[in-house]
This record gives C-alpha cells, sequence and structure tokens, in this order.
C-alpha cells in the first residue's frame, strides 16, 4: 500500500494531531498542577443529606456517608425527615465534614461524550488552556470524562488522565478513545483490514481505553471492531454522511459497536424507500452550511414512528444492546440560533478564541451560519421531535441512553452544554430521575465503570455532589450561572444556583472557586482586544 499519505508513518492515535499541527492548529496548554480542592483526607463525612443514588430510584435520607481517602466507606441511614437526628445513630467524627442538613447528594456526573478542547480554535486566536476546561466541567458537577477522539493526540490525553487519577491537577477523570483514522476527508493512513487490526492492537498497547469512528469502508470497519472486542477496547461511532451510506449506526450495531454517537447512522438504519439520503445537486459536504441544513432532513425521510420499519430497528438495537449518546444539546442551536448565540453564560464564561471561533466563517466547522434560516430551524425542530421520540422509547424499553454534551462547537460551552443536554434529555420525555441515571450509572456502564463510578454505593468511588436544592425539580439551577428568580420578600433578581460541592475522588472543590477562577481566565483572554467579551457588543 502506498505510504504518500503526510501522516501515513504518525504515530497510532497521533493522526490527528500531526494534520492539526501541520495548519498551525495546536492542543491546548496541559495542566501541571493542582491548585484548587482540598483532599483527599483520611475520613470525610457527609451529614444528613438527601441521596439521590444514580440508579433511577428516588431520594432518600437523611444519610451520613463517609469517605476514606477516595472511596466510599459507609451509607448510614440517620434518622427520618422533619425530626431531630439522634447523635448516638450517627458515625464517628471525620477529619473533615461537610454538613448536607436539607442539601442533596448525587453521584459525579459522567460526560460520555467529552473533548478537551480542540485545536480548531487556533483558528481564531490562542485556544483556551486544559484548566479552563477542566474547571468548567468540575464546577458543573462532571467528574468523569469519555474524550472522544483524542484530537490532542492519544500522548497528551494519556498524560493528562494519568496526572487527572492521581489528584496531580484539577481535573475529571478521563477515558481516552483514540481517533479511528480510516476516512478520506478527514486522515487515512488505514486501507486494509489487516492494517486495522494492527492499529487497533497497537493503540490497546499505548494505553487507550476505546476507540472513536468516523465510519470506516465495511471491510476495515468490521475488522476493527472485532479486533477491538479481542482487545477488550470499547467503541463509539460518529456515522458521518460520507461514510453512512456503506456502514450505518445498526450494521456497525451488529459488528460489535458500543455506542452511537449523535444520530447520524440512525435515520439512515430507518430508511425503507431509499438507501441515500436525499441529498440535493448541488450538496458539497465541505460547505458546512449544506452538511448541517440537510442533516436536519434526515429523520423526515425515514420510517415513522410506529411503523413495521421503526419497531423492526428499535428490537434489533435492543437484541444487540446497543448504547445511544445523542448529544441533544450540540445541535441545539440549529432549532433556534438567537437563543444559543445569546445564552446567559457567553458573556463570563466563553473563552475569546472560541467565541470568535463560532461566529460565520468558511471552513470552521460548526460555524455555518451564513445563510441560517427559519426552514432550516423548522426543519430541525421537526428532526428533533423523530428522533427524541426514538430516543425516549428505546430507554422505555430497556436500552441504554447516555449524557454526552461534545461542548466547544456551535455555541455550546464545557459544562454548560452538559447540563442543557440534562434539560433536553428531559424534553424528549425522560423523568428527572432517568435523567440522572444517564448521566450517572448509565455513563458508567457504558464505559465499564460500574464497579467504581456511577452511584452512590459503599466501595465506589468518591464522586459524589452535593445541591443546595433539589437537582430534580428544576436542572436549570445546575448551570454555574445558575437560574433567574425573583425574591419575593426584597422584589428583586437572583440568580440561584444548586452545586455546592463537588468531590471527586475524595477531593473536595467549590464550585464558586472554580467558577471564579474561570471567569478570570476568561476576562484575560479579552484583554487588548477592542471588540470586548460578548457583553460588550
Amino acid at each position: 500500500m502506498s505510504s504518500d499519505h503526510p501522516f501515513a508513518h504518525a504515530e497510532v492515535g497521533e493522526e490527528s494531531r500531526e494534520l492539526n499541527a501541520a495548519k498551525g492548529w495546536h492542543p491546548a496548554v496541559a495542566a501541571t498542577g493542582r491548585d484548587r480542592g482540598a483532599g483527599p483526607f483520611e475520613r470525610l463525612v457527609l451529614r444528613g443529606a438527601t441521596v439521590i443514588d444514580g440508579t433511577g430510584a428516588p431520594p432518600w435520607g437523611p444519610v451520613d456517608i463517609v469517605v476514606q481517602g477516595n472511596r466510599i466507606t459507609a451509607i448510614v441511614s440517620v434518622g427520618t425527615p422533619h425530626k431531630p437526628i439522634h447523635p448516638d445513630r450517627r458515625p464517628a467524627a471525620g477529619d473533615h465534614e461537610i454538613d448536607c442538613h436539607g442539601k442533596f447528594v448525587t453521584p459525579g456526573f459522567i460526560d460520555s461524550h467529552a473533548h478537551i478542547g480542540t485545536p480548531y480554535h487556533s483558528m481564531a486566536g490562542t485556544v483556551p488552556p486544559a484548566d479552563y476546561i477542566y474547571k468548567l466541567w468540575l464546577a458543573h458537577g462532571v467528574t468523569t470524562v469519555r474524550e472522544m477522539g483524542s484530537i490532542n493526540g492519544l500522548g497528551w490525553n494519556l498524560q493528562q488522565k494519568d496526572a487527572a487519577a492521581r489528584n496531580a491537577i484539577a481535573a475529571p477523570h478521563i477515558l481516552a478513545y483514540a481517533y479511528f483514522p480510516a476516512v478520506n476527508d478527514r486522515v487515512k493512513t488505514i486501507h486494509t483490514p489487516e492494517q486495522a487490526r494492527e492499529w487497533v492492537r497497537k493503540i490497546k498497547a499505548r494505553g487507550a481505553d476505546g476507540i472513536k469512528f468516523f465510519g470506516a469502508p465495511p471491510a476495515i470497519m468490521q475488522a476493527a471492531l472485532d479486533e477491538a472486542r479481542e482487545q477488550g477496547l470499547r467503541s463509539g461511532c460518529h456515522h458521518a454522511q460520507m461514510g453512512v451510506s456503506r456502514v450505518n449506526a445498526l450494521k456497525s450495531a451488529t459488528w460489535g459497536l458500543t455506542s452511537s454517537e449523535h444520530y447520524y447512522g440512525l435515520p439512515e438504519a430507518l430508511f425503507e424507500n431509499r438507501v441515500v439520503q436525499d441529498y440535493p445537486a448541488d450538496y458539497n459536504y465541505n460547505d458546512e452550511y449544506f452538511r448541517f441544513s440537510v442533516a436536519g432532513q434526515t429523520f423526515m425521510q425515514a420510517a415513522q414512528p410506529g411503523s413495521a420499519k421503526w419497531r423492526e430497528v428499535m428490537d434489533r438495537f435492543l437484541e444487540l444492546g446497543h448504547t445511544f449518546v445523542p448529544t441533544f444539546n450540540i445541535y441545539d442551536a440549529n432549532r433556534d440560533l438567537m437563543r444559543a448565540r445569546r445564552a446567559d453564560w457567553h458573556d463570563d464564561y466563553t473563552w475569546k478564541a472560541i467565541w470568535k471561533y463560532f461566529q460565520p466563517q468558511r471552513g470552521g466547522h460548526g460555524a455555518y451560519w451564513y445563510r441560517w434560516s427559519t426552514t432550516n430551524e423548522i426543519e430541525w425542530k421537526q428532526n428533533y421531535r423523530l428522533w427524541m421520540q426514538f430516543i425516549n422509547e428505546y430507554k422505555n424499553l430497556g436500552g441504554r441512553v447516555c449524557a454526552g454534551s461534545d461542548s466547544g462547537f456551535i455555541f455550546q460551552i464545557y459544562g454548560f452544554g452538559f447540563v442543557r443536554e440534562l434539560e433536553l434529555l428531559q424534553e424528549a420525555g425522560f423523568h428527572p430521575l432517568e435523567v440522572l441515571r444517564a448521566a450517572t450509572s448509565q455513563g458508567a456502564a457504558l464505559l465499564g465503570i460500574e464497579e467504581e463510578a456511577g452511584t452512590v454505593d459503599v466501595g465506589k468511588r468518591a464522586d459524589l455532589l452535593v445541591h443546595d436544592h433539589n437537582p430534580l425539580e428544576d436542572f436549570k439551577l445546575l448551570f454555574g450561572t445558575g437560574a433567574m428568580r425573583l425574591d419575593d420578600e426584597t422584589g428583586q433578581v437572583e440568580w440561584r444556583r444548586s452545586l455546592k460541592w463537588t468531590v471527586k475522588g475524595g477531593v473536595v472543590y467549590d464550585a464558586e472557586q472554580l467558577l471564579a477562577d474561570v471567569r478570570e481566565l476568561v476576562k484575560a483572554s479579552w484583554d487588548g482586544d477592542p471588540e470586548g467579551p460578548p457583553h460588550a457588543r
């Protein structure tokens, strides 16, 4: 096979990094130290909490939770709601304690589709440091991320994964999935099934947790998925338009794909009177407007809810035990651009280069607003109704659905995008307890870490969130900005926020302190810019 491709000899897992570097795009500055967070402690006790455990069970309490080091060692029911707690029922004192009386404790959130920034932001200026992203995640309760694609380079991601595991940096736990280089429009260095298998073995040897596909020729993808199964690697696929006519979500699921990302490939599996989407004659995939506007038409060309084909496809996915990570939030702007563009958090939390990258531009991934129309938004709203119905029915029938954000594109910001995903899962029909389940225990099962994380249970890693308000009542209170409320006593508007403490691996982070750090980073990113931050315009 020819080695003319400029990155044919790149180390496995570094193909995307080398491609971006050749364009002058570079990854975020890696985190090198931890300036926030206390602990882990020999004995940490959370006193008097109402627990929402992540399994779908209802809240219960009051409960005292004991953490030793990075593990939950005891969960003790200490009384009855609205009655005094008798002291002799409580566990012994800790060397650090958190008063959780009147507060709620949930598992830490798992973002099942995340990116530690993107070198693409280099097109618009200096990319934010990894600390900016990590602190936004932790401030929104995200204690574990599945880094989908390792676009910064697998070596970069593995180094940060190790540092996070040791609590040497203020960051969530990281699982590193490597990009599979087998599509022409990105990086293609794999041309045969044998090369695919060899690449998978090398990725495993380097320490990757899984593989991120954008598609591949059928024989190559089937070989890679078979080898991934042999090597114990999990996988996810964004079934991109350039490959979906040959391998849709159902076909890759039959070959062992662990999860389908976004929704690409699902409507194609539901096609019953066509094989290829009804593309306009002037379509060009490299024009981002065409790519995203036409993508909003696919479910309307597919089998409709309740039809025989709909049921057949649904049942087959269930039989295979496939997982969907819909990332509803990342396309939310397509339904209402103005809302996404003027979201409350951009003023103080959106890094300068990210904000500028979001604006209409040719060649910027997801920056396709140069001709976005009312018709486009209506089509996407219709697309969402069908997409959400499939995902909700899949969950109702026992299928696994997980929460993922894919933030960093299309006006979605780290942490904020994850909370928006919780809102959209509720819009799809999930009960708030089912939403939290998707964001915790279901994510842990997808990642294969269910023995470590995802629920509040003895023996699990101490990834816990302490909320001032019941998150089931209103997910908006989880946004770092809080939610606008009227104080009837003062007649004044206030911004009420729920998350107080994020405990990751036994280390206790003050959410407000993290948010204040991010505000300072963002403010500094705008220093000297005559345009100023979004609110100045």
